[in-house]
């Protein structure tokens, strides 16, 4: 519990463990924030507009591995709601905070600090995070924190809203794909966790990040970023920042799309820089498969060459963390055998 950064970095200097080396850290250079990562309508995705929101959304994924969903269905409110419901967890007093936070792995509902290899990492994320399934959901609330007061109604109906959006937004992903309608359902996008991340004001976020360059390991996810800058994606060789917009969530394409799509889409890189202003908090939902399925290029996809070979996720899970979300790596360990023998695909270094 004293490990968590709320718990003690207020007026604090940045500790030496949390410095990273020069050629990560991020510096005091200015990154632009991007107003050419798209921004995209879903209210035009039901009509005679359908067609160009699709490849939108095509485009998109394939450029930067992001984009931002307005008019998506979930109401301001309940956004609202349930932002005010994280902050107040993470407000919450030592004493309450210490029956969530557990160092555990195998313990579904917990709060914990940098990541789940703190003990291993040579340099610790300035972030607490509180992480837990939210499917199925009548097994899993159970587990979920009882304080505040309104935390499981509200993100219950919360998880069940952005479910149902990532289920939309895969549906015009696979129709921009050529893709049967449904391809994306049942056990590919079984699964559904939350990842609430706090990240306390830093006393110099030159030298620290949030969050280190990374791609996600699941299919697709759906980010809601609050007001507070902070997330910045890696595109063209460049850093540049994803601007908070209200009302809005941001989506990002995953490893298991980029592998089913056989490099089609790409996962996006990002990181989270922090602010010596104030505190941010977002929260992201992780649409994943479950752990038994079979992962492998749609057919329909592959054309002359199948860039990866087929797995189980929970394989490539494993190998993910034990490698910490190096992309490059983990990716390359599930290429097709022809690849390995022959010449090595380049993957994309987007964001």
């Amino acid at each position: 519990m004293e490990k968590l950064v709320s718990s003690w970095s207020k007026n604090k200097p940045l500790p030496e463990s949390y410095i990273f080396p020069p050629e990560t850290r991020p510096g005091n250079l200015i990154v632009p924030t991007c107003k050419t990562i798209p921004v995209i309508d879903l209210c035009n995705a039901e009509g005679r507009n359908r067609t160009d929101i699709v490849q939108q959304i095509l485009k998109a994924s394939q450029e930067y591995g992001f984009f931002q969903v307005v008019n998506h269905g979930i109401s301001e409110n309940l956004m609202n709601e349930s932002m005010d419901v994280f902050n107040e967890l993470f407000e919450m007093p030592d004493e309450d905070k210490v029956i969530l936070y557990s160092e555990d792995p195998k313990k579904s509902c917990r709060l914990l600090t940098s990541s789940l290899n703190y003990d291993r990492e040579k340099v610790h994320q300035w972030r607490d995070n509180l992480r837990h399934p939210c499917h199925p959901l009548q097994d899993c609330i159970k587990h979920w924190p009882q304080k505040p007061i309104r935390y499981r109604e509200v993100v219950a109906a919360l998880s069940i809203e952005a479910k149902k959006l990532g289920l939309r937004i895969l549906e015009l992903v696979s129709e921009g794909l050529g893709l049967e309608s449904g391809y994306f359902g049942d056990k590919l996008s079984e699964a559904l966790h939350l990842f609430v991340n706090h990240y306390p004001p830093c006393p110099d976020p030159s030298l620290t990040l949030g969050i280190t360059k990374h791609c996600d390991p699941n299919l697709l996810t759906i980010l809601h970023q609050g007001d507070v800058h902070g997330l910045q994606i890696f595109n063209n060789e460049e850093w540049i920042g994803v601007e908070p917009m209200p009302n809005a969530f941001v989506v990002n394409i995953g490893n298991q799309l980029q592998i089913i799509s056989n490099n089609k889409l790409k996962s996006g890189e990002h990181r989270v820089v922090t602010n010596s202003r104030v505190a941010r908090t977002t929260a992201a939902f992780f649409i994943a498969p479950s752990e038994d399925s079979i992962i492998e290029p749609a057919i329909s996809l592959v054309g002359e060459a199948s860039v990866y070979r087929a797995f189980e996720y929970k394989d490539f899970l494993l190998d993910y963390l034990s490698h910490m979300g190096n992309n490059e790596v983990v990716l390359g360990r599930f290429e097709s055998q022809s690849l390995n023998n022959g010449k090595r695909t380049t993957h994309p270094k987007g964001p």
